[in-house]
Parts: C-alpha cells; sequence; structure tokens
C-alpha cells in the first residue's frame, strides 16, 4: 500500500543527484544511530528476561559448547581439503603452454567491461533530473518493508517511473517535503531538497533527496543518544514524541520551523538548524491527526484530533485558541491558498466542511459556510487546487476520487472515478500544472491523472 505522496516543484531537485559516500565518517554515523535504535530494545529484552527468569541450565551450557567446537573442528578440516585441492587445480592450470597473456585489460578482446569514466557518465545521465521534470515521493510498504520511492514525472512524455528509493526502519504514515538544510548541512546557503518521514516510531527521520543510494537520514528528530541501557520515556513530554506521527506541517516562510503532530496527543515545533524541539502544544486530548500552518500568516496554524476538535492558534502564544467542536473525528485540514483565512476540514463520516476563521467569536469556532456529504465512508484524501480558485479533490475509503467545484460556497462534484487503486489514502495536486493529480490507494501504485481529458472539468474550469 502507498499511505502518502507528495509532490516536489520543477527546479528544486539538484540536475545530478550525488552518490552516497560511505567512508570513515558516515560510517561512525550508522554506528551511533544503530546503538541509539537498539537501546531501547535491549532494555526490554532484559527487561522480559528477568521478569520470566530466564536461567539457562549449566549442563546444557557445557553440552552446546562441546558440540561447537567439534563442528567447528569437523568445519575446519573440510576447510583445509578444500584449500588443497583449489592449490593443485591451480598449478595445473599453469604449467598449460597454450595460455595467451596480456598486459592490460585493453588488449585482451574478451574484456568487454567498460571502464569507470564511461560507467560514471552513463549513470549520470540516467538519474539526471531536468528543470521541466517533477520528482514524486510515495511512502510504501509492501510485505512488511517500508520504503520511500521517488518517481521522476517526465510530462512530454507521460512517463512515471521509480528514480530511486530509500529504505525506512517502520510504516510510514506521514511525509512533508522541505527545502531547508539541516544535519551536518545546516548553515548552508541556498535551497535543498529534502523529505521528512512520520512513522508508527516517536522519531522524524529527514533525508535528503538529492542523495541515491542514502543509507542513514540527515537528520533525526527527536531521537535520545545514549539511550543504550536506559528506556526513554513513553510519558508524554516537552522534548519528543512518544507515540506515534500522523502529519507534520512545515513553514514556507519561516524555512527552520516544523511542526509534527502525533497520537501521543501533542504537537510538537522543531526548529531544523539544530534539530530540537522549541515547543510542545498540549491542548488536545486525543491523537492529532492533521496540522497546517497557515500560508499568508506565518505563525498561525491549525489542528485536528480524534477528539473530534479543531484549533486554531498562533505560535507565540498557544495559550490562545479557537476551538470547534465537530461530530467526527478529523481526518484532514486543508488552509484555502486563494481565501487564507478558511480552511476545509474532513471527517470520518464522510463529510467536508469549510470554515472562516474570522467567524470564530472568542474561544468559540462559528458555523461552517458549507457542509457537503462528500462520500459514503470516511474522507482519507482531500487537496485544494494551488492555481484554480474552487477546485478541490477528495478521496475516500470508498475508492472513489472525486472533483468539486466549491465557487461562491455552493459545492457541486465535477466528476467521480474509480481508477482501481483500493482505498484511496492520498491525493494531490501537481503545483506546476493546475489539472495534473497524483492519487495513491492500497494496492500500492501510484496514477497521474491528467483531469484535461475529462470533458466535465474542461466545460466548469475553461482548460
Amino acid at each position: 500500500m502507498i499511505s502518502a505522496i507528495q509532490w516536489i516543484r520543477q527546479g528544486a531537485a539538484a540536475q545530478h543527484p550525488e552518490k552516497f559516500n560511505f567512508d570513515e565518517k558516515e560510517y561512525e554515523r550508522i554506528t551511533q544511530i544503530a546503538k541509539d535504535r537498539l537501546g531501547d530494545a535491549q532494555f526490554d529484552l532484559n527487561a522480559a528476561q528477568e521478569q520470566a527468569g530466564m536461567d539457562l541450565d549449566s549442563d546444557s551450557e557445557s553440552e552446546e559448547r562441546d558440540n561447537n567446537i567439534k563442528d567447528d573442528m569437523e568445519m575446519n578440516a573440510d576447510d583445509r581439503d578444500e584449500e588443497e585441492d583449489q592449490a593443485q587445480g591451480a598449478q595445473s592450470f599453469m604449467n598449460r603452454k597454450d595460455l595467451a597473456y596480456h598486459a592490460n585489460s585493453e588488449e585482451d578482446p574478451y574484456i568487454t567491461l567498460k571502464n569507470d569514466e564511461e560507467e560514471e557518465a552513463e549513470e549520470k545521465e540516467e538519474l539526471e533530473v531536468l528543470p521541466t521534470d517533477n520528482l514524486l515521493i510515495a511512502a510504501k510498504t509492501e510485505d512488511d518493508v517500508s520504503q520511500l520511492e521517488v518517481y521522476l514525472y517526465e510530462r512530454s512524455a507521460e512517463n512515471l517511473y521509480v528514480h530511486h528509493d530509500i529504505m525506512l526502519p517502520s510504516f510510514p504514515l506521514c511525509i512533508e517535503w522541505l527545502d531547508f538544510h539541516c544535519g551536518e548541512k545546516a548553515g548552508q546557503e541556498g535551497h535543498g531538497n529534502y523529505v521528512a518521514v512520520g512513522t508508527f516510531e516517536p522519531d522524524i527521520e529527514i533525508w535528503n533527496l538529492d542523495v541515491v543510494d542514502a543509507m542513514i537520514p540527515q537528520t533525526i528528530l527527536g531521537q535520545q543518544p545514549g539511550t543504550k541501557n536506559k528506556k526513554r520515556s513513553k510519558k508524554a513530554n516537552d522534548k519528543y514524541h512518544v507515540d506515534a506521527v500522523m502529519d507534520m506541517s512545515w513553514n514556507k516562510q519561516h524555512r527552520n520551523f516544523l511542526l509534527s503532530s502525533s497520537s501521543d496527543t501533542t504537537v510538537k515545533l522543531w526548529d531544523l538548524t539544530n534539530s530540537t524541539c522549541v515547543q510542545s502544544y498540549n491542548h488536545h486530548k486525543d491523537k492529532v491527526q492533521s496540522v497546517a500552518w497557515n500560508p499568508v500568516e506565518a505563525t498561525a496554524f491549525i489542528t485536528g484530533s480524534y477528539d473530534k476538535t479543531i484549533n486554531v492558534l498562533d505560535a507565540r502564544a498557544p495559550e490562545k485558541t479557537a476551538t470547534w467542536k465537530l461530530q467526527s473525528d478529523v481526518e484532514s485540514l486543508v488552509w484555502d491558498p486563494h481565501n487564507p483565512t478558511n480552511f476545509y476540514a474532513a471527517t470520518e463520516d464522510g463529510i467536508i466542511q469549510y470554515f472562516d476563521v474570522r467567524q470564530a467569536n472568542g474561544s468559540a469556532g462559528g458555523k461552517p459556510l458549507f457542509t457537503l456529504q462528500a462520500h459514503d465512508s470516511a474522507v482519507s484524501a482531500l487537496d485544494v487546487n494551488p492555481r484554480i480558485p474552487g477546485c478541490i479533490a477528495t478521496g475516500s475509503t470508498d475508492k472513489q476520487v472525486k472533483i468539486w467545484n466549491t465557487t461562491d460556497n455552493k459545492p457541486s462534484m465535477v466528476t467521480s472515478r474509480n481508477f482501481e487503486l483500493g482505498h484511496i489514502f492520498s491525493a494531490k495536486f501537481c503545483p506546476d500544472t493546475p489539472l495534473e493529480l497524483a492519487i495513491s490507494g492500497s494496492n500500492g501504485k501510484v496514477h497521474v491523472w491528467d483531469m484535461s481529458s475529462n470533458a466535465g472539468v474542461r466545460q466548469v474550469y475553461g482548460q
């Protein structure tokens, strides 16, 4: 299944990605990360062994040692016989007089391998990302193996293929693209190409998408070093998450800030310059499913929870919140970029509601501008077209993808499709082309829908 997808705008990726350089420094980083991740597991194992009283019988240990020694002796004897046979074979081979010898591989007509420079040039050409290409990230899990698939979309040829992939330690729940240099690259000038990944684990990994075959993330938010023999606290706190990360939102104006929401009922504000949590918000009573920065007001953001509430607050004054109470659990929240004071809310009962924050009365949220029964099942995917006002896309566990016209707060369905993708988990409009929608679901495939091919869409939006 593919649980989340994210477009990367044209020109954001490096034209020629780097190959991962496995040097001594990276080896030390990998070793340290492995030690930290094994800390809690080792602690739990030791505790379980002590509780169960798993004392091994001394006689069994002695018998096992004797058997191991016997096996080693037999294996060593077999190895010596094999080495003797190989030596005899090599000696008879060297005594042949009809062998041809060449000073180098270029003179040998039977060696057709390309030299390193040719291979590097060919690989560089294969990995090239043109300024007209889009990248599309998909968080995929198949047979208990989770990974990020980085697709390259060649629009002129309508070609979508996996450019490279990244292995993940746990099931991914959400992804968020950002261009702020972090980790060892923190402080560098210019823009990068990174993706933050939230999983069932409490840590947030940030990967450099301009590096191919990377083995470790650029940085990890919430990682607690030195936990090898000490169990990390499972109690909600102000420093890190203690449960699954459900959603994230990167601040495009204050580019060093990232928000994350979690099943531990908290929302965290991270400073990417040093990968630390600088603020924790505790205004929800159940897991926080969605979080999003306002596209205009740089310090305002919105959160939605399974406690059936939506909160709008300012990062500088977290004690002041406006709260909307709903009839069902919140699945997704999206600000309207064409009306930045308004937002869409999708809920588990298949309803879409549209709110204006200016109608809040103190701490109490106002009534919705409209309510739409969009699907028969939970609305598991929601996006607002960044280039066409009044155009939104919804997807559901009922396997349907629908396009809606919400002009004048009078929503009407433009078209509905079933792309045989299973339960729909994500739908995202392309930032560079107004009528392209990427869709993914439970069958593990990504589909890019050119909506201009639909007569109903052309009639309404005139594209």
